[in-house]
């Protein structure tokens, strides 16, 4: 029998496979918590989840238990949320049938701590109060939607607008339902507008330590650009990448890879020769190896960038965005390059390309950085440690 205290993790997305940041987040923490507490998970989902998958995290955890929405519980859901002011982030995820299964889950578990990922999540337990509870923010999701206003369709727009307002307050009306709080970077706090959000701990993501061992290749491709390809911030870096770069620069080629392409995504690939597209890979450090250099003009969007810590890992240069290196805090011409306009990108390409010292000295030191301050074993200590404190 485990001497363990228990701990339920409560996420709005089964952890696996690890193509989407949230799910990487808790994958991630899950495998580093379960050596700390013994550990219960409960994943929402809008759809089945093979077994195999289930069977990845099955390995980590006493009991894993999934609570299915169905297509009507979420147009009913939404519409629910729609008049109660509620994001429409909570009102896809909630519903009372899976809420009074979670009260029955936890009145038999009977958790010492509860970890939420998410507020998509905190209507299930915010009126928990038998343990203390700790809420992940992850994002400033209310940051992230408002930064999608000005490139929505004009009749998408008051939607965007809705939802930031929505996300804002709720933001700061659920601070005070828990116990501890935490957020992936310091960037992605300021925007929590509650009065205390000081009170949030700042929880990076990190990087395997395996991660790190993977042989070199010759690159076939000048540039390479990984992440959820149905994600805005993606979509709209692709198309960034191809009207803003390649396109003034018809020497360079580019792969673009990572899950379920959107068609935007897919017909920009179609319509740019430079582009070679490809989808979800089993071993993502392949398509990383690819590219002679890593770029991610992100330019909406907010949380930390895991692919930018995953190209530094593997000793490729990168080239990114302000907003973006803001929650990595990589120094500009010492680990990174960081560039803001195409023609910043267009330069920082150039000087990679042609400068042999450069180009060993962002990728060394870029590597180091990651080792130095991006581990998983580090940074979930640290969250279990706020789990558990009074």
């Amino acid at each position: 029998m485990s001497n363990k205290e228990k701990l339920v993790v409560l996420l709005s997305r089964f952890p696996y496979p690890l193509e989407k940041g949230d799910k990487l987040r808790a994958y991630h923490q899950i495998t580093e918590l379960s050596k700390t507490f013994e550990l219960y998970l409960i994943a929402i989902s809008d759809h089945d989840i093979p077994q195999a998958h289930q069977q990845q995290l099955a390995k980590f955890c006493k009991e894993t238990h999934l609570i299915r929405i169905t297509k009507w519980s979420i147009v009913v859901n939404l519409f629910f949320a729609f008049f109660s002011n509620k994001p429409f982030q909570t009102g896809y995820f909630f519903s009372l049938k899976g809420k009074k299964r979670i009260d029955v889950l936890l009145e038999s578990i009977k958790p010492n701590y509860i970890y939420s990922q998410l507020i998509r999540t905190s209507e299930y337990i915010k009126n928990y109060h038998v343990c203390p509870k700790t809420i992940d923010y992850m994002d400033a999701l209310s940051m992230g939607i408002e930064r999608r206003i000005e490139k929505a369709p004009w009749y998408a727009k008051w939607i965007f607008r809705s939802e930031a307002k929505r996300l804002k307050n709720y933001e700061r009306i659920i601070f005070d339902y828990f116990e501890h709080k935490t957020i992936i970077s310091d960037q992605d706090r300021a925007f929590i507008l509650h009065p205390n959000r000081h009170e949030i701990a700042s929880i990076p993501n990190g990087i395997d330590t395996r991660f790190f061992d993977y042989p070199k290749s010759t690159p076939r491709y000048d540039l390479v650009f990984i992440g959820n390809l149905s994600y805005a911030p993606n979509i709209e870096a692709v198309e960034y990448i191809s009207e803003q770069l390649l396109q003034k620069n018809k020497h360079l080629t580019c792969l673009i890879s990572g899950a379920t392409p959107h068609q935007t995504v897919e017909k920009i690939a179609r319509n740019t020769p430079q582009i070679t597209l490809q989808g979800w890979i089993d071993d993502i450090r392949e398509a990383y190896v690819s590219g002679k250099i890593f770029i991610a003009p992100m330019m909406i969007g907010t949380g930390m960038q895991n692919k930018l810590l995953e190209a530094m890992a593997l000793g490729i240069p990168c080239i990114t965005s302000t907003l973006a290196n803001n929650a990595i805090q990589a120094t500009h011409d010492v680990n990174i390059l960081v560039a803001n306009t195409p023609e910043e990108f267009l330069a920082a390409i150039d000087a990679l390309l042609n400068d042999g010292a450069l180009y060993q000295r962002i990728a060394s030191n870029g590597q180091a950085f990651i080792r130095e301050n991006y581990s998983w074993e580090k940074s979930t200590q640290e969250l279990a440690n706020i789990i558990s404190s009074n």
